[in-house]
């Protein structure tokens, strides 16, 4: 981060969409829009050079979609930055795959202002990010992803003509899960937040929190979101 605050890269090839986004973002004292992207392959390259916290990443974009875009940026060593996919959401395929690619979180194109904010902070933060109309039903998806995921039915944009990158194989875990932990996971995978997981196990939320940072440890993951599809792939959810 600059100083205290959050370092964000605005990536749609709509001008107009990213003029919004950097006005809304730039009123917050603690969120500065480094730099925008009109393309997926600007995107990568803008990625390593700024070395932003939080992306906000179309999907549908000329010469490389949002999806290659951000499995290419999670694969960069050097970059650290949190995804979140910005959607309309009217292509479920893109969104199973963009989490597969690494995403860490999806909100949608009509949300509100202070969506938006609180999806930079959260990703800022570590925590993953999914809109309430979606998070079910993605996670649904996964929890049917045992047998081999069908082709992609996704319609690629006109100029796109980067092919895509397979995705990384799932690493093993590197210790078992606790009784608890496993617990937690569960109800991780079930869209629950800190409070109401809290309330579930009659424990506190500090004691979740911990239980929750020793999960991702576990299963290498960088937020909650990763550590849902993850536990989805292991079988653990």
């Amino acid at each position: 981060m600059t100083g205290d605050r959050i370092r964000v890269l605005l990536v749609d090839d709509h001008a107009m969409l990213r003029a919004g986004f950097r006005t809304i973002l730039d009123t917050q004292p603690d969120i500065a829009v480094v730099g925008e992207a009109a393309t997926g392959a600007d995107a990568v390259a803008q990625a390593a050079a700024l070395r932003p916290d939080v992306i906000t990443m179309d999907v549908q974009m000329p010469d490389m979609d949002g999806i290659e875009a951000t499995r290419r940026i999670v694969a960069d060593p050097s970059v650290s930055a949190a995804i979140a996919i910005i959607t309309t959401f009217d292509r479920d395929d893109y969104l199973y795959q963009a989490l597969d690619a690494g995403a860490s979180g999806f909100l949608l194109k009509n949300a509100g202002a202070e969506d938006l904010i609180a999806a930079v902070r959260a990703l800022a933060a570590g925590d993953g990010m999914l809109a309430p109309e979606v998070t079910r039903r993605v996670l649904a998806r996964f929890a049917t992803a045992s047998a081999p995921t069908p082709p992609s039915t996704a319609v690629p944009h006109p100029s796109a003509q980067t092919p895509p990158t397979p995705p990384p194989p799932t690493p093993p875990l590197s210790e078992p899960l606790t009784e608890r932990e496993a617990e937690v996971l569960s109800l991780l995978a079930d869209a629950r937040t800190n409070s109401e997981i809290a309330a579930a196990l009659f424990i506190g939320e500090a004691t979740v929190k911990t239980h929750v940072s020793r999960i991702l440890q576990k299963l290498g993951a960088r937020d909650r979101v990763q550590a849902v599809v993850l536990a989805y792939r292991l079988g653990l959810a």
